[in-house]
């Protein structure tokens, strides 16, 4: 990618924290519905974070159960849909994607929770290179 590219996609980017697999998060997303328009919250695991070509292209999916089915959503971190990102739990995985999830149910699916401090949850800000 060209440097013209970056310059024009540093301009979207929103301070977001940092998301990984394993961190359970509460994503505030805003939907309108008609001409109203209103917050709806997903909560749930995230099961892998996509970097994408260009800094505002990150992707991450998120995993939960809603009345015994799976649902999966995948969200852009930079999206101006996306009101906030909280970060509910941490647990200690060894893989980057944890799509081995998808087959497990209940007790087989849990994962070892990780305690951490309240300044590892601190805000990305958007760092801008001089280029």
């Amino acid at each position: 990618m060209t440097n013209a590219v970056y310059n024009f996609s540093a301009k979207f980017l929103q301070a977001r924290p940092e998301v990984r697999p394993g961190f359970t998060v509460r994503v505030h997303e805003r939907i309108q519905e008609g001409g109203k328009e209103r917050i709806q919250i997903f909560e749930g695991l995230v099961i892998a974070v996509h970097k994408g070509s260009t800094p505002t292209d990150s992707t991450f999916t998120v995993r939960r159960i809603a009345s015994g089915i799976g649902v999966e959503r995948v969200f852009s971190l930079h999206s101006p849909k996306i009101e906030k990102i909280e970060v509910k739990k941490v647990a200690r995985v060894r893989r980057a994607k944890l799509f081995f999830l998808r087959g497990r149910r209940g007790k087989a699916a849990r994962l070892s929770e990780r305690f951490t401090t309240a300044d590892e949850f601190s805000v990305a800000t958007p760092v801008e290179d001089e280029v």
